[in-house]
């Protein structure tokens, strides 16, 4: 709380203030730039570009492609890493039309900014636990083909049997299915034989 003198009515009151400052995006990474940091640059054209460091300033004049570097936002929604497609960012497009200042509808709008950012995170943290869903299924794997590989490492007898229960049910799976590939094969070369036969016989015949 603040104590103001107020210059029309000539009394102080305490009022809560929330100070807003503005907040730039970086041209190369997309990350935020805060008040009194990070670089400008002008060109000839007069257009102006922002970067949140030197590093993001080096790779522009380095004309490097932001979509292939791994650290940038537009790598990463590219690549499926970010939400991309939600109704939350039609709010914060910029808008060119100009309104009369209204205090009603200034703070309505600051409360809208509030419950959007509370939403925005929210389907974000959504959005990560189903990507990290699929990695845990991919990093499951790779531990168990690891484990399999060196099971002559693990000391523990119990953890030992169920690894090797696992790799002979995978090595029965893998012969079934190679079992089931040789009989489809045989089967086609039967059918490709009896259709040549068929042929020759044809031929013979005519002849």
């Amino acid at each position: 709380e603040m104590c103001i003198r107020d210059r029309y009515m000539g009394i102080i009151y305490k009022k809560n203030y929330q100070f807003i400052m503005r907040i730039e995006k970086c041209y190369f990474c997309s990350g935020p730039i805060y008040p009194g940091h990070g670089i400008q640059f002008v060109r000839n054209d007069n257009k102006i570009f922002k970067f949140c460091r030197s590093k993001c300033h080096k790779h522009f004049k380095a004309k490097h492609n932001p979509r292939k570097m791994k650290w940038t936002k537009a790598y990463r929604k590219i690549n499926n890493k970010e939400m991309v497609v939600d109704s939350v960012f039609e709010f914060e497009k910029n808008r060119d039309e100009p309104l009369r200042y209204n205090r009603d509808l200034v703070v309505t709008t600051i409360q809208a900014m509030k419950r959007i950012q509370e939403i925005k995170e929210r389907r974000e943290k959504a959005f990560w636990d189903n990507r990290m869903k699929v990695a845990k299924e991919k990093n499951i794997k790779i531990l168990s083909h690891e484990l399999q590989r060196n099971v002559d490492l693990i000391s523990e007898p119990q953890v030992k049997e169920q690894i090797l229960n696992k790799k002979k049910e995978k090595q029965e799976k893998e012969e079934m299915e190679r079992h089931k590939a040789m009989a489809v094969e045989g089967k086609t070369k039967k059918n490709t034989a009896n259709k040549v036969s068929k042929k020759l016989q044809s031929a013979m015949d005519l002849d």
